[in-house]
């Protein structure tokens, strides 16, 4: 190829002159990229493995997911959008979540959850917390509910009420 011109050599390679590019004489092919990430997940579980809190933890949060759920997003939280308190030592978290006509107010303190659900209705709220079991909140005719402080990680709130199911956004208390 050393006579040959730049507009040579891009005219023999559209012309197929130079053939398809292969792998071990052979066309690369979806059979040879399935060995391939077999054989980068086989390397990756020696080298550097998923501990096992981690994947019971990612299993749990996959079986956690409701596929039905509208999720609620936060529209206030205290720690953000509120003027602080002087001399208040440790103030309740205040939380709003809203999935379309639903609003879920929560107080998160050391001594527990309390909150509300709008339009008042029963409800059954569970808090999510990973691999720990759900605890289950019951609400009130008027939508009312307590419950014990959430886990010390990440926690978030599945209401069930009626055929409505809302999961709110995960966050710390």
């Amino acid at each position: 190829m050393s006579g040959m011109h730049d507009e040579d050599a891009e005219d023999a390679f559209d012309e197929g002159a130079f053939g398809e590019v292969t792998g071990n004489g052979r066309d690369f092919t979806d059979v040879d990229a399935e060995l391939l990430e077999e054989e980068l997940r086989q390397a990756a579980a020696v080298l550097d493995p998923v501990p096992d809190d981690l994947r019971q933890i990612a299993v749990e949060a996959f079986a956690l997911r409701d596929l039905d759920a509208r999720i609620a997003e936060l529209t206030f939280d205290s720690l953000t959008d509120a003027i602080p308190v002087r001399g208040a030592a440790d103030p309740p978290r205040m939380l709003t979540f809203r999935a379309g006509d639903v609003t879920v107010d929560v107080e998160v303190s050391a001594q527990g959850l309390i909150g509300q659900v709008l339009p008042p209705q029963p409800a059954r709220i569970e808090v999510l917390g990973g691999p720990q079991q759900a605890a289950a909140l019951t609400a009130d005719d008027m939508g009312r509910f307590t419950g014990d402080p959430p886990p010390a990680g990440p926690f978030a709130l599945r209401l069930r009420a009626g055929r409505d199911v809302v999961v709110t956004e995960w966050l710390r208390a």
